[in-house]
């Protein structure tokens, strides 16, 4: 097929043999038949511009002027308005519109969705080219023939579908693959589906909101060993989702979103991914984990084992372990996933992505978490951002460590209805230097408790009317102050961050040591808030830990029960 020639669009085109390591893709678009349907002048205007292969859809809106978008812009197709009789023109050629406004054509992949005014009537067409790649599975060929559930997120148009497409006809040459085709759009219109679907078997839905009980009819009367669902949006959808992984079957499955963040805030399709839920923790285990008394956790194990990010259609990001990608996130961790991408001789790449910026993962409920810092959005100068949440907050301009010519001096804090001892105790815990001072107007900051700052004392709003910086604590707990201060001192930053992750490293490999026999393990000195995540992992291991030595030499031993 060649760019400059659109009547010969139907044909299939190599873009890539495989050789030495590089994905083989074979295009077929069937372009013609959708091409038939349209006006002439749009059909001709078409032709004249070329670039089929960029093709992604072509927009009929009544009263504007008919466009074409393509992979890098818009195009006008004519000067003249689209009428009445074009839309109708359009329909009378093509199947019956469904309960999602979505119609096809025959054993195509196209996809034609339709714009209603408040009577009912179409006044808009969004004429979608349906392609089959046949190859592009093979960036995450070897993750679809795993056994593993996948699912593939990704904002709509990138891919995802395509790719799903793939996934089944490669899954059928060795296994039972039943697809649930709700809107037609992975096999095509008509009661054949298209051959890009391979051995798989296809079942169409009536309405969209009966996909979820086609999915378990599916499973209950068809024995398949796989079963593949485009767009799981709601949230019946998703509880049939996990009825049919629970049963044995391999599902794979796609969702809109981008991160697997954006998943996990997503009320209904959260529990894809386990869910989560909010559990309150003892003074003593809150203590214990250097976290506030409310923390999120994982409320049940996910539905899918492997998620994928589709970010555009050359590059993906995986999260092989979804258990260990969503718990990590709520604790706060760095997460450490796999990309994988094409180059420009189409030829796959893949490497494990540590330590970048885009990757660090924020506590549940936006709490920070044993040296973690939030996303950019939240980060002021080392500051958190001027929003009530739960634990500890600021509100005010940007600061920073308070430094003098002599070196650095004592920060000096206004304490206003909280306990002065234990603010002294959680300064010794992180060996900070401050000062507590009697007076607002000597202070460098204000530390305040959530229903004194609501109710805006006098000092209180002198200080904000100051601009000088406000921290509010949930509660009037140790744990709390310590959390703020790690704000104050800006222990939160890069280099301890790094620190932490070596100490976790440090302490999974001591686990493992003692797991495959030894007595004991002895760590590296940290900062209490470190030590009290190794004390977590030990624990989580069913093993004894311990705190031996004085500050700043204070380590954590680990032993076998």
């Amino acid at each position: 097929m060649t760019q400059s020639n659109l009547s010969n669009a139907s044909t299939t085109t190599v873009l890539q043999s495989k050789e030495q390591g590089k994905m083989t893709l074979r295009i077929t678009d069937d372009l013609n038949l959708l091409l038939d349907v349209l006006p002439q002048r749009i059909q001709d205007s078409l032709r004249e511009i070329g670039r089929p292969a960029d093709l992604i859809e072509i927009v009929m809106d009544l009263g504007r002027l008919p466009e074409a978008r393509f992979t890098d812009g818009e195009v006008y197709l004519s000067a003249d308005e689209i009428s009445a009789d074009d839309v109708r023109n359009v329909i009378e050629k093509i199947g019956v519109f469904g309960t999602d406004n979505r119609a096809g054509i025959e054993r195509t992949l196209h996809r034609i969705s339709a714009i209603r005014n408040r009577k009912g009537l179409v006044i808009g067409l969004t004429c979608r080219v349906g392609r089959a790649v046949y190859g592009v599975i093979e960036i995450i060929e070897d993750i679809v023939l795993s056994d593993k559930s996948i699912l593939l997120l990704g904002r709509p148009g990138v891919g995802k579908t395509t790719l799903l497409r793939e996934a089944a006809r490669v899954l059928s040459e060795k296994k039972r693959v039943v697809i649930v085709d709700t809107s037609n759009e992975i096999a095509g219109d008509g009661d054949i589906p298209h051959p890009a679907i391979g051995r798989a078997r296809r079942m169409q839905v009536a309405t969209p909101e009966l996909q979820h009980e086609v999915m378990i009819e599916a499973v209950e009367n068809h024995m398949p060993e796989a079963i593949v669902i485009d767009e799981i949006g709601r949230e019946l959808e998703a509880i049939a989702a996990r009825t049919i992984a629970e049963r044995g079957v391999q599902l794979i499955g796609t969702a809109h979103g981008n991160t697997l963040e954006n998943l996990l805030l997503n009320p209904t399709l959260s529990d894809l991914v386990g869910g989560i839920d909010s559990v309150t923790l003892s003074d003593e285990e809150a203590r214990r984990r250097g976290t506030q008394k409310t923390v999120l956790e994982r409320k049940a194990p996910p539905t899918f084992d492997v998620l994928i990010e589709i970010q555009d259609r050359k590059r993906i990001i995986v999260h092989q372990n979804v258990t260990e990608a969503v718990d990590a996130i709520l604790r706060g961790w760095t997460l450490n996933p796999e990309v994988r991408w094409i180059d420009e001789n189409q030829a796959v790449h893949v490497e494990t992505i540590t330590n970048q910026d885009d990757n660090k993962r924020m506590g549940g409920n936006g709490r920070r978490e044993n040296g973690h810092r939030p996303p950019e959005g939240e980060r002021r100068s080392g500051r958190r951002r001027s929003a009530e949440v739960e634990g500890t907050d600021s509100t005010g301009i940007d600061s920073e460590p308070v430094i003098s010519e002599k070196g650095p001096r004592p920060v000096r804090i206004f304490p206003y209805g909280i306990g002065q001892n234990r603010l002294r105790s959680a300064a010794k815990n992180l060996n900070v230097n401050l000062e507590i001072v009697p007076e607002m107007n000597d202070a460098d900051i204000v530390m305040t408790l959530k229903n004194y700052y609501r109710q805006k004392p006098q000092p209180i709003a002198d200080a904000e009317r100051r601009s000088v910086p406000v921290y509010v604590l949930r509660s009037n707990t140790v744990t709390q102050m310590e959390q703020c201060l790690l704000d104050v001192f800006h222990l939160n930053g890069p280099n301890s961050e790094a620190a932490f992750d070596t100490a976790m490293r440090e302490t999974q490999e001591a686990i493992q040591r003692l797991l495959k026999g030894a007595d004991s393990a002895e760590l590296q000195p940290q900062a209490a808030a470190i030590r009290s995540q190794q004390h977590q992992l030990a624990r989580a291991a069913n093993l004894v830990s311990h705190s031996y030595g004085r500050e700043p030499h204070r380590r954590v031993r680990i032993f076998n029960q």
